[in-house]
């Protein structure tokens, strides 16, 4: 059984504040895929990885972005857009202050697949690492889609909490998912020729269906539920290729959400966005056996986005 998780932090020093390491040492995950980690290196909390190997790329912007693989053993490889990544494990140190702590080496990490043209603007920001497992013939991917926002036609300042930008950011994310299709198809197939099962996990912050967003109707007009982002997202998947693992596994469901914003009552009322995602190739999207998103933790939010956990009875 491999119990393999996604959760999009939002900033890992806020959420070790609300519990995540007590989440990560308790949940017997097997792999954690984690966007938004907001934290250069020598800004990481004590302990923030646990007892697990890491793979980090905190891309070049403080503060922002950042994505990582946590696994129970050493990956056998790594690789990122950027061509170098953060490796290393948790370590009991004697002495006086003892407990754990994480040791992290600066090491190549080259892709082993042509980066898509559109895509070598992103390749610093921190936004994509793929492992493969060595205790299972898997590649991990873990992806934080950008964010984007309105065309320009859509815009109204007057119902918009950022300034207008003339569609600058919704270009910017359609490029990049135009280029995310090709790179997609291309790390997927080298998986195979490889003999691993590939598993995409992350934010791509897009509802894909009306299943994934409680409050549809008000927000087809919004970033996130467009008509042309949610035709992307279906144009990944298929039977063949890759399968939405957490909606086979509740296909008459609506949700199950993963975020909520932190106003109003939304989480309370589960008026939610599904935007976390577990992407399979087929055999192993068949294997899974339950999906399932970690609410609360303790009665408390790990972030605006909550774990998305499933457990594959992979042998």
């Amino acid at each position: 059984m491999l119990r393999i998780a996604t959760a999009n932090i939002n900033g890992i020093r806020a959420t070790h504040r609300r519990g995540f390491g007590d989440w990560l040492a308790g949940r017997g995950c097997d792999v954690v895929a984690l966007q938004e980690v907001r934290a250069q290196a020598d800004k990481l909390p004590s302990g923030a990885f646990g007892d697990y190997h890491v793979a980090l790329d905190t891309g070049s912007l403080p503060g922002r972005n950042g994505v990582a693989v946590l696994t129970r053993h050493a990956p056998a490889a790594v690789r990122t857009w950027s061509g170098t990544a953060l490796v290393g494990a948790a370590e009991v140190r004697a002495g006086a202050s003892g407990g754990m702590v994480e040791t992290l080496e600066r090491v190549p990490a080259p892709d082993h697949v042509p980066l898509a043209r559109g895509l070598r603007g992103f390749a610093a920001e921190g936004r994509y690492l793929e492992v493969d497992l060595a205790d299972a013939p898997v590649t991990i991917a873990c992806l934080y889609l950008p964010k984007g926002g309105l065309p320009a036609e859509l815009q109204r300042p007057e119902r918009m909490r950022e300034a207008p930008d003339g569609g600058a950011r919704y270009a910017r994310k359609m490029g990049f998912m135009a280029a995310f299709s090709r790179y997609l198809v291309r790390t997927r197939r080298a998986a195979a020729a490889a003999g691993r099962e590939f598993l995409l996990m992350g934010d791509l912050n897009i509802a894909h269906t009306r299943q994934d967003l409680a409050a549809w109707r008000r927000n087809q007009n919004n970033d996130g539920f467009l008509p042309e982002e949610r035709e992307w997202f279906g144009q990944q998947l298929s039977p063949r290729t890759l399968v939405d693992v957490v909606r086979l596994l509740h296909r008459d469901e609506d949700g199950p959400y993963s975020w909520w914003s932190w106003l109003g009552q939304s989480f309370a009322k589960d008026a939610g966005w599904r935007l976390d995602y577990h992407l399979a190739t087929p055999r192993l999207a068949r294997s899974a056996v339950r999906g399932e998103v970690d609410r609360e933790f303790r009665g408390e939010r790990l972030s605006d986005h909550s774990p998305v956990v499933v457990d594959y009875d992979w042998r």
